[in-house]
């Protein structure tokens, strides 16, 4: 098995950690998305929001909203790093 590099790791085991630790807030964002607290790297959370995995919104805000490619990127990491989904 071929290993990750530390730097590769963190961005995707942070993308873990907000998938696994979501909840869900309609009344927040309206149309039912999945959010997450964002209390983790800045330069992590500004690359995952350019690449459309999460949705930051206000940068003032203390949360971000899941996309349905973060979702999909989520689950497929926890299936790389063998780890079980919600039931």
């Amino acid at each position: 098995m071929k290993k990750t590099n530390p730097e590769k790791a963190i961005k995707e085991l942070t993308m873990v950690l907000m998938y696994l630790t979501q909840f869900n807030e309609s009344d927040r964002f309206g149309s039912n998305p999945d959010i997450t607290w964002k209390g983790y790297d800045f330069d992590i959370i500004n690359e995952l929001d350019e690449k459309d995995y999460i949705r930051q919104g206000n940068h003032r805000s203390k949360s971000v909203a899941i996309t349905e490619e973060g979702i999909k990127l989520s689950q497929s990491l926890l299936n790389k790093y063998n780890i079980s989904d919600w039931e």
